[in-house]
């Protein structure tokens, strides 16, 4: 090989990895909140993600602490973990890469760590105590109480968090163009995630099984919260429709306001209407009929929440996201950050009184 073609190939490399730095993720925060993800997707407890699905060229491409930190973080939060992996090699090579930023400091777009996080993104400094109120996608993925950027551990724990905020598992594509604005960026990852596949797939969850509501209707703790629960329920696949509160779309108040009527009840229409009509309730307490609030969309805050959906049983809820979220669905909620609270709009005074003239109480 001559010098000058040493000299190009050279060139060549060198610009394809300053174009994966330009592109930096660009975590975006437009959604109105995190789709859940404590343990993994499916309706009926089903696991998702098969961690033992690892290819050759995934043992061999990937260092081994850094396979067993994808595979965690992707079973515990129904994340794909050859997705996770991917984009860790096409970001830092599983953080090894000696470019700037991945190992210390900063690349020219404020871009840190082997997941390369925006460091706005992530907390606005590289290591964050934790907890901590405002941290972004800082995560403790390995429990020493510090959100390090630079730790695999701790980034690719955000790393999940922000790829489920936005659509994985279910949603690929949206997921990791949010992660990263460029569709040759995404087809990239979603190629090599299929490359770390053994059996050269990309797992995805199940859809809403109608045979997964009948238990959870049948453990309804009366017959108003049956009714409520078979109404919302049966919405599911319909679009979000901002203001919608039926039959063709709802929002995410709405499907709470329609819901409540199915059963003769009436309660606040918005979000902000309903917040301050329930009873709150502390955390863990919540079953289902209850309500959970978050502090996401514009204009508010920890004591004006602006997204809401219905507790179907704990840990679980039906909820209207938002128009580019996908339909209505069952998601899970307890690993959401921007949880503001849960009521029981079922204690409320009024709402009580109409129980009592329906005969449900």
């Amino acid at each position: 090989m001559t010098s000058r073609v040493r000299i190009a190939l050279l060139v060549g490399l060198a610009g394809v990895v300053l174009v994966t730095l330009i592109m930096a993720p660009m975590l975006m925060s437009t959604f109105p909140s995190f789709l859940g993800g404590e343990g993994t997707s499916g309706d009926c407890g089903d696991d998702v993600t098969n961690v033992t699905n690892v290819s050759d060229t995934a043992q061999s491409d990937i260092p081994s602490n850094y396979l067993q930190i994808y595979k965690k973080w992707g079973k515990k939060t129904g994340v794909q973990w050859t997705v996770l992996a991917a984009v860790g090699k096409r970001e830092t090579d599983h953080g090894r890469s000696n470019l700037a930023g991945v190992k210390s400091g900063t690349n020219y777009a404020g871009a840190a760590g082997p997941m390369q996080f925006l460091i706005s993104t992530w907390g606005g400094k590289a290591k964050i105590k934790i907890p901590s109120k405002f941290n972004g996608y800082a995560s403790d993925g390995d429990e020493d109480g510090i959100a390090d950027v630079y730790n695999p551990a701790d980034a690719v724990l955000g790393a999940a968090k922000m790829l489920k905020r936005n659509g994985a598992p279910g949603d690929l594509k949206r997921a990791l163009f949010a992660y990263n604005h460029a569709m040759w960026y995404v087809e990239q990852v979603l190629e090599i995630a299929r490359r770390y596949a053994s059996d050269g797939t990309l797992e995805l969850p199940p859809a809403d099984d109608p045979a997964c509501d009948t238990p959870l209707v049948e453990a309804a703790p009366t017959d108003a919260v049956r009714k409520i629960l078979e109404y919302a329920l049966a919405q599911r696949g319909k679009p979000y429709r901002w203001g919608g509160t039926g039959p063709d779309g709802f929002d995410c108040s709405g499907i709470i306001y329609m819901a409540y009527r199915s059963a003769g009840l009436s309660i606040p229409r918005t979000t902000f209407g309903q917040w301050p009509f329930g009873v709150k309730i502390p955390k863990g307490s919540e079953q289902a009929g209850d309500l959970v609030f978050f502090n996401s969309g514009p204009g508010t805050s920890s004591n004006n929440p602006g997204h809401v959906g219905l507790v179907v049983s704990p840990g679980k809820m039906v909820e209207a996201r938002c128009t580019l979220c996908g339909p209505i669905k069952m998601a899970t909620y307890r690993d959401r950050p921007n949880i503001v609270g849960y009521t029981r709009p079922l204690q409320n005074p009024t709402v009580l009184g109409q129980l009592k003239r329906l005969g449900l109480t």
